[in-house]
C-alpha cells in the first residue's frame, strides 16, 4: 500500500481516538475499548506489516544515532515509527482518562493533558502525573485510595 495514503488512514484512526476521549470521554466504549484496544490494535497491524514489508531493506539499526537516522531513511521505516508513536500515545491517553475517572479527577483537568499526550507523548504524561500526584496527595499509582480529600478529587468517584 502506498505509505501517503497509510500515513492518512493512521492519523485519521488516531484523531478519532483522540476526539473520542476529549469528547466522549464516560462513554463506555471510548476510554475502554475503541482508544485502548482497537485503534492501537488497527494501528499495530498497519506497523507489523511496515517492519515486516521492510525488515530486511533497510540498513541502519538501533545501537547509535547515526544508525538510528539511517534506518529511517527508509520512508517504509519512518511511517512505522510514526504510527508506533501515534498508538503508543493513544494508548497512554486513554490510560490517562480511565486513571482519573478511577481516582475522581475532573476531566477538564485532564484535557489539557491530553492535548500534551497526542501532541508530544511523554511532556503529557508528565503533566497528568503531576496533576494526579496533586489531586491523589500521593507520587505512587497504588495507593490511591489512601487519600486526604483534596479540592481536585471528587471523593464520591473511586472510592
Amino acid at each position: 500500500m502506498n505509505p501517503d495514503v497509510v500515513f492518512k488512514i493512521a492519523n485519521n484512526f488516531a484523531l478519532i481516538g483522540w476526539l473520542v476521549l476529549v469528547f466522549l470521554p464516560r462513554w463506555r466504549w471510548s476510554a475502554r475499548i475503541i482508544a485502548p484496544v482497537l485503534i492501537p490494535a488497527l494501528l499495530a497491524g498497519f506497523y507489523a506489516t511496515l517492519v515486516v514489508e521492510e525488515l530486511g531493506n533497510s540498513s541502519g539499526g538501533f545501537s547509535s544515532l547515526p544508525l538510528v537516522a539511517q534506518l529511517f531513511q527508509n520512508r517504509a521505516i519512518l511511517l512505522a515509527g510514526w504510527v508506533h508513536y501515534l498508538a503508543f500515545d493513544l494508548f497512554v491517553g486513554s490510560w490517562e482518562v480511565r486513571d482519573a475517572q478511577q481516582v475522581g479527577i475532573a476531566h477538564y483537568l485532564v484535557v489539557p493533558c491530553l492535548i500534551l499526550t497526542f501532541l508530544f507523548g511523554p511532556a503529557g504524561w508528565l503533566l497528568y502525573f503531576a496533576v494526579r500526584s496533586v489531586a491523589t496527595r500521593s507520587l505512587g499509582v497504588n495507593n490511591v485510595y489512601d487519600r486526604g480529600a483534596s479540592p481536585l478529587v471528587d471523593s464520591r468517584i473511586g472510592r
